[in-house]
This record gives C-alpha cells, structure tokens and sequence, in this order.
C-alpha cells in the first residue's frame, strides 16, 4: 500500500470507519491500541480523525477487524453527523432498557450509513421528494392530523384508496430510508433525520405487518411535522404517560386518517350497508382487511365517525374476540409481509457494486450483515432476480407500452 494513500486521506472519515469496525468486533480502543502496541490515547485520536495512522498500523487493524485495508481506503466513505437519535423525555427508561434498545440503534446507524455510502459508491443519490415541514402550532391535533393527511395523499397520487405497499411508497416516492430490524416487543419505531442521511426509520420487524404500516405512518407524521426531533417510539403497556404527548397524540391521528381516509371509509362502508342492510361482522373483517389494518385500530375509527356506537370495540374484546380464529374461518390471509429488512433498492445496489468490483465480497457481506457464504447465496438470488426483471422486460410488446395510460 503507498504511503502517499493515508498522507492524502480524509482523517476523520478513516477514523470513522476504524471505529465503526471495532465496535462491530465488539473491541475496545484499548483492545485496538494493544494490536498496533500504542496507547489508548493513540487509538481515541486516531478515531477522532487527529492522528495520522502508519502504513503498517492500518494494516494490523484491518486484519484485527476482519477487513481488508480497501475497505477502508478504496473510497471516499461520506461522515455524516453525530446520529441523531434520542428517547422521548416523557419515557423513563432504565438500564435495562437501555441494554435492550442500544444495540439496535447502533445497527440502525450502521445501516443508514452504509446506505449513504453505497449511494457514493454507485453515484445513485436516492431521489428525495420532501415536502416543506408542515406548520402545526395553534391547530387542533385532529383537524391538523387529518389535513396534512389529505394533503400527503393529493401530493403522493393516493387519492382515498389503500396504500398497499406503504414502505415502497415512503421508499420510492418520498425517499426515506426504512428498515425492518428485531427489537424488543416494547418498542415499535426509530427516526432519525439529519441533512446528509435524510428521514431514516427502523420499524421492528417482529411486530405483525398490520401494526408495522401504522409504525410507519406514525413516524411519517413524526418526518412531516417534528422533522429536526428523532425519537423512539414505544408501546405504552405499562402507563408510564400520564399524559400522552401532544407529538404523539398528533402522529396517532395522522395513521388513521392516512391510512383510513374518510371519503374512501364513508363510501366503502356504505356500500357495505346497502348491499346487506346492515354492517355485519364479516364487513367489519373484510375492511379491515382491504385497509391493512387491525381491526381494533379499524373500529376505533368507525366510532370516531360514529359509523359504530362507542365502546365496541370494548364489548367486542370483553366477549373474547379471536381476531386470527376469525380470519382463518373467513379465509382472510394474512396481509403480505414485506420481511425483508434492508430495502431492496439497498440491496441491489449492494449487488451492482460487487459486480463491478467497487467493493469486496467481505465488505458485501458487511452491507448484508451477513456472513461471506449466505451473501454469496444472497447476491445470486439478487442476480436472479434482476436477470429475470429483464427478461420479463425484454418480452414485452413495446407497442403494447404505448398503450398504458391511453
């Protein structure tokens, strides 16, 4: 390796990336001063990007971290800011749930930052269709809510319908990152925002997809109203709220009008109405269904607009409603789960880079998070996948192109 490499080389973006791969071997800097027989000191200023490393220390570094030395100098890896994520000040966590939860966050930084970084490499910005924060002072939570609701789907081509792909659309059409990660059954999403990095989200993967596209709406609102606030929302199961925080009090109400907006609510449940004489309890599933939601999160709703009398949803749950019994015998399946937890725009850039040889099956693996040999069967279904896209594109009849939308 050229000696004039590390001369030329941005300090603090190398730092960064030597501290990102030792946190991920689980070392300590005094773990990493004793591979290149330095001080601590020497390793805290090397990772603050205020001491130029050696040749020969990066080398030892790289192979203490399981890296090749490209990794670390084949490019230019952007350093963004300090990741701005934080608890709600309303919830008093404790050390436990701090152990449970920083990890998480740690891999959720991670992966916002190899996004950015894939983009640099591939010189594939994703494309950020972001609407100016929306002003919510002074404004009642609901008549806000419902507003900047109607104004996201006017903006978005949604019209009143359901969104059945909403993390493609929060993905494709606004450009927030979102991943699907394992977290503690108490939480239920991280956002994060800053210039560099953009709306970033992590919904928790081990919720059912019902309560992960309400996750998703929920920190939408947090993007389009309280954009510069991070936060990690939390399922409130042990009353630690005395009072509900007016943000999200506000983000509540934004899911249910967005994802049940009441022009295409009235009108379906009307419907409904006319051709049984009545609201049945088939209905009720069956729209619930068709909105992809619970059908807890769908009668509150309905009682909201008085379409159902309050406190159904209370007599439904105290006659010891089973949801899922229900649905099987209607022959409701489960709503499609998009399980993948890096989004897939992420992974075939991932793919074409490694393709290309910009980077290394190691640091493919690292991408994935996966170890080399379920990132070689991975790459390939990717490879497959994209031979197949074209194909399909290849066979199709351009005059019948012509036509759509005619």
């Amino acid at each position: 390796m050229a000696t004039n490499i590390l001369n030329s080389i941005d300090l603090r973006n190398l730092g960064a990336l030597l501290q990102q791969a030792r946190k991920k071997m689980g070392m300590t800097q005094a773990d990493a001063a004793k591979v290149i027989d330095a001080a601590r000191t020497t390793v805290v200023a090397i990772e603050k990007g205020e001491r130029r490393l050696k040749a020969n220390e990066l080398i030892k570094l790289a192979r203490a971290y399981g890296r090749s030395v490209s990794d670390f100098v084949g490019h230019s890896t952007p350093v963004s800011e300090p990741f701005p994520v934080q608890f709600r000040a309303a919830y008093q966590r404790n050390e436990q749930d701090e152990a449970q939860i920083s990890p998480v966050i740690q891999r959720f930084e991670e992966l916002c930052r190899n996004y950015l970084e894939l983009e640099q490499i591939m010189d594939a910005p994703i494309s950020r269709n972001y609407p100016q924060e929306y002003d919510v002072n002074n404004m009642p939570i609901e008549a806000a809510a419902e507003s900047m609701a109607i104004a996201e789907r006017q903006r978005l081509g949604l019209g009143d319908s359901p969104i059945p792909m909403l993390r493609d659309i929060l993905e494709q059409s606004v450009g927030i990152r979102v991943f699907y990660l394992n977290m503690p059954g108490t939480y239920s999403e991280i956002y994060s925002y800053d210039e560099q990095l953009g709306g970033c989200m992590a919904i928790n993967l081990n919720h059912y997809e019902e309560r992960r596209r309400w996750s998703m709406a929920h920190g939408y609102l947090h993007f389009l109203a309280h954009r510069q606030k991070p936060v990690i929302d939390f399922v409130d199961l042990k009353g630690q709220y005395k009072r509900v925080p007016e943000s999200e009090r506000l983000a509540e109400a934004f899911a249910k009008y967005f994802l049940m907006p009441t022009s295409g609510l009235l009108s379906r449940f009307n419907d409904m109405y006319r051709t049984h004489g009545k609201f049945t309890p088939t209905n009720l599933f069956t729209l619930a269904y068709y909105y992809g939601v619970s059908i807890e999160a769908l009668v509150y709703r309905l009682e909201d607009i008085e379409l159902l009398p309050s406190g159904t949803w209370d007599r439904l749950r105290d006659r010891g409603l089973k949801v899922k019994k229900v649905q099987q015998e209607l022959g409701l399946q489960e709503i499609n789960q998009q399980a993948d937890q890096l989004p897939i725009h992420y992974q075939h850039l991932a793919i074409e880079a490694l393709d290309q040889g910009l980077i290394t099956e190691g640091r493919f693996a690292d991408f994935l998070g996966v170890d080399r040999l379920e990132a070689r069967r991975i790459a390939e279904s990717l490879r497959e996948h994209s031979s197949g896209m074209l194909a399909e594109f290849a066979d199709l009849d351009l005059r019948q192109v012509e036509n759509i939308g005619r």
